[in-house]
């Protein structure tokens, strides 16, 4: 399992690095707090597949509360050729610390 730590993330994201994040949340969850990722829930994923296409090839980090949603989301996307999706280890909890 490839996991990013929220360490890292920050660090990447104050860099301004274009960074390629799916909040896999449900919507009134991203509404209340997010990093400014796609929100696309977990059980929306196998629908939207086809306007993922362009990052197929790309770092992919997806991201939840907690890191269980993330890491399911994780395998789905690489069993659907994704090369190479990461999970934020701890989710959102861990990244606000």
């Amino acid at each position: 399992m490839s996991v990013i730590s929220a360490t890292e993330l920050k660090t990447r994201l104050t860099k301004g690095e274009a960074l390629i994040i799916i909040d896999v949340r449900e919507t009134w969850e991203y509404d209340e707090y997010n990093i400014g990722a796609d929100n696309i829930p977990l059980g929306d994923l196998p629908h939207s597949l086809e306007q993922l296409d362009y990052c197929r090839e790309q770092e992919v980090i997806v991201h939840c509360k907690s890191g269980s949603r993330s890491n399911q989301a994780m395998k789905y996307l690489t069993q659907q050729g994704f090369k190479n999706v990461k999970s934020l280890e701890g989710g959102i909890e861990g990244y606000l610390g």
